[in-house]
C-alpha cells in the first residue's frame, strides 16, 4: 500500500464485473465536486496455502506450483485493472468523467479485510461499493462483502445498486435520513452534511416508532424546530410512520416520495437488520435501484 496518509480520498473497491465502472463514475464525479482524489482497490484471495506454509509442509516442489499460481493471480488482477483504467482513461478523455487524479492499490487478501485495513491506515472520506459481483444469481442488494462492511467500517459508505436511478449523486434529487430523537442522530446528520450538502438535495427525515404517541409529537416538534434553527438553508420534509409492517412502509415511503438514496446510521443495528436483511432484500422491487448511505458514528 502507500507510504503516506491521503486525507481527501474516495475509495471504491472493484471486483473488474461490468458494473464496477458505474460505481467508478459516481465516485470519480462525486470526488471531482469535493476536491479528493480516487483511490481503486481490488483484493484478490488465493485458494492456496501461504507459500510459507505450504513449503515446509508438502515440500519445494509444490511450494513452487503454489508461487506460480500467486504469481498467475497477480497477473491478471494487473490486466483487469488495466483494463479498467483505460476504460477510465477513455471516458475522461471524452468528457464523460472528470478528469480526477486517480491510483490503484492491489492487494492478495478477503475483499473485507482488505477495505477495511486501508480505511482504518489511509481514513478516505468515503467507501463506494457497487452491490452485485460478476456473479449475477445473488440478487441480495447488499452482498456478503457489503454488508460485513456496513457491520465494522469507521468511514461512510454508500453502497450502488446496479439499477440506481442516478449517475452523478448531483442527480440524486430525494435523500431519506433515519431518525430517531436522540443526540447520536444530530452528530451523525451533521456528518451527512458534510458528504452530501454541497448538492443541496430534497432530504426527507423518517422515523420508525412503535405508536404515534404524544411524546412523540413533542419530540417530533422540537426536532423540527432544531433543524429549522440549525440547517435554515435545507430544504428539509418530516415523516413518521409505525413499525406493524417496517418492510412495506419503508417501500411505500420510497415509492411516493421518489427517494434516490437512504440515509442511515450504523448504531441503529436493529433498522439495518430489519429494513435491509439479504434474506428479505431480495423481495422489495425498490430495493433494485436505492442506494443505502451509511454513516458510522466515530468512536
Amino acid at each position: 500500500m502507500e507510504d503516506k496518509v491521503i486525507h481527501k480520498v474516495v475509495l471504491i473497491p472493484v471486483d473488474f464485473s461490468d458494473y464496477s465502472i458505474r460505481t467508478c463514475e459516481i465516485g470519480f464525479k462525486y470526488a471531482s465536486e469535493i476536491g479528493a482524489e480516487v483511490r481503486l482497490l481490488h483484493a484478490y484471495c488465493s485458494t492456496n496455502l501461504p507459500s510459507t506454509l505450504t513449503y515446509f509442509m508438502i515440500g519445494q516442489d509444490n511450494f513452487a506450483a503454489d508461487e506460480d499460481s500467486i504469481k498467475k493471480a497477480v497477473k491478471e488482477a494487473k490486466a483487469e485493472m488495466d483494463k479498467l483504467e483505460s476504460v477510465i482513461e477513455a471516458k475522461i478523455a471524452d468528457g464523460q468523467l472528470p478528469a480526477v487524479k486517480y491510483d490503484h492499490v492491489i492487494t492478495e487478501g478477503l475483499p473485507e479485510d482488505e477495505i477495511i485495513a486501508y480505511s482504518k491506515k489511509f481514513r478516505p472520506m468515503l467507501i463506494l461499493m457497487g452491490t452485485r459481483g460478476e456473479n449475477r444469481k445473488n440478487l441480495d442488494l447488499i452482498g456478503s462483502v457489503t454488508a460485513e462492511i456496513i457491520e465494522i467500517t469507521k468511514i461512510p459508505l454508500l453502497t450502488i445498486p446496479e439499477n440506481v436511478s442516478f449517475d452523478d449523486l448531483k442527480n440524486a434529487h430525494n435523500i431519506a435520513f433515519a431518525i430517531s430523537f436522540s443526540q447520536q442522530d444530530l452528530v451523525a446528520f451533521d456528518h451527512f452534511v458534510e458528504l452530501v450538502g454541497c448538492y443541496n438535495p430534497k432530504i426527507h427525515l423518517f422515523n420508525i416508532v412503535s405508536s404515534k404517541s404524544d411524546w412523540d409529537e413533542v419530540r417530533l416538534a422540537g426536532t423540527r424546530e432544531y433543524f429549522r434553527k440549525h440547517y435554515p438553508t435545507l430544504d428539509v420534509e418530516f415523516s413518521v410512520f409505525d413499525n406493524t409492517n417496517i418492510l412495506v412502509s419503508v417501500e411505500n415511503f420510497v415509492r411516493n416520495k421518489q427517494i434516490d438514496v437512504i440515509a442511515l446510521t450504523t448504531y441503529r443495528h436493529s433498522i439495518i437488520t430489519r429494513i435491509f436483511n439479504p434474506s428479505i432484500a431480495r423481495k422489495m422491487l425498490f430495493h433494485t435501484n436505492t442506494a443505502l448511505l451509511v454513516i458510522p458514528l466515530h468512536s
